[in-house]
């Protein structure tokens, strides 16, 4: 515990401004662009949902969407149609079950369509401001680096990271961990010997060692 804790108070220093990178100004913008961020780069999300925020401003606007025009502003995230699907659907269950609103409970989010925990993790603590760790791809593969935990079902790594921080630090940590998972610790390459948190990392030595070849591989944010 004590390990990974200074390890957040490192990542704090170098990502003082760690935040969301997806563009979004109300929870339904937010719930939106995370379904559409799945197998998406966030950037590419950003580029897409200007125009799709402007089209439907409200869930009521979703839930009478016309598939056809949905799908040609989202086609460019990938698997397009599915994600029409959720999206759909979301809007018809916002509408029929919430006044129209996104609700700001755990349980009540994972009941939407296209909703599980990673995604209704994301609008709670950006959205609402309640604690919640997003277990993505990058949080995953760097707890596990870290030695954090062992765990490799979502579920599981987020109840084994979460005894290790205060629920304060849970939103913030998340970031952090995104955020030097997609500059420094890459999945097949990490750029260990130009990473400043080498020195408490067990896994240091899974990339490069050599600073400069190290430091090629660093990738510069932001990535939104």
């Amino acid at each position: 515990m004590r390990r990974a804790r200074r390890v957040n108070r490192e990542l704090a220093r170098l990502y003082p401004d760690a935040h969301c990178e997806l563009d979004f100004t109300s929870p339904l913008e937010l719930l939106v662009a995370t379904i559409l961020s799945a197998q998406c780069t966030d950037k590419r999300v950003n580029q897409v949902t200007p125009k799709l925020f402007a089209r439907y401003p409200s869930a009521a606007d979703y839930a009478s969407a016309d598939r056809e025009e949905l799908e040609g502003l989202i086609r460019s995230t990938g698997f397009y149609r599915s994600k029409t699907n959720s999206i759909l659907g979301l809007g018809r269950k916002l509408c029929d079950e919430y006044g129209g609103d996104v609700p700001g409970d755990l349980d009540d989010l994972v009941r939407l369509p296209g909703v599980g925990r990673k995604t209704a993790n994301v609008v709670l603590g950006n959205a609402f401001g309640v604690p919640g760790l997003t277990v993505d791809t990058h949080f995953g593969r760097l707890v596990r680096r870290f030695r954090w935990t062992e765990e490799t079902d979502p579920v599981k790594v987020e109840h084994a990271i979460g005894g290790l921080f205060p629920p304060k630090d849970w939103t913030l940590l998340s970031h952090r961990l995104i955020w030097h998972g997609r500059r420094v610790c890459h999945s097949r390459r990490p750029a260990c010997g130009a990473c400043e948190l080498a020195r408490w990392c067990p896994s240091f030595g899974e990339g490069p060692t050599d600073e400069d070849t190290a430091a090629a591989l660093v990738r510069n944010g932001p990535f939104s």
